[in-house]
């Protein structure tokens, strides 16, 4: 399992867990970003934020936001 920092420029994976206070994980899941959600990885430069895609959606979260979701790799 990794963070979602870690996942590198065009991977994929899917959220094995949001973790971190109920402020963040109410805010992460109401945009859609719950356990089980598919994700593919658009832009992942250091010192910038993460871009992602998923449900139809581009999501840009901060990197310390990105810590606190771990995913699991697809292949």
């Amino acid at each position: 399992m990794k963070k979602l920092s870690e996942l590198k420029k065009d991977s994929s994976g899917v959220i094995a867990a949001v973790n971190g206070d109920a402020r963040f994980v109410g805010r992460i899941t109401s945009i859609g970003l719950t356990p089980g959600c598919r994700l593919t990885v658009i832009k992942n430069e250091k010192r910038r934020p993460l871009l992602v895609y998923s449900r139809d959606t581009m999501i840009a979260l901060n990197r310390k936001e990105c810590d606190w979701i771990d995913v699991e790799e697809a292949v």
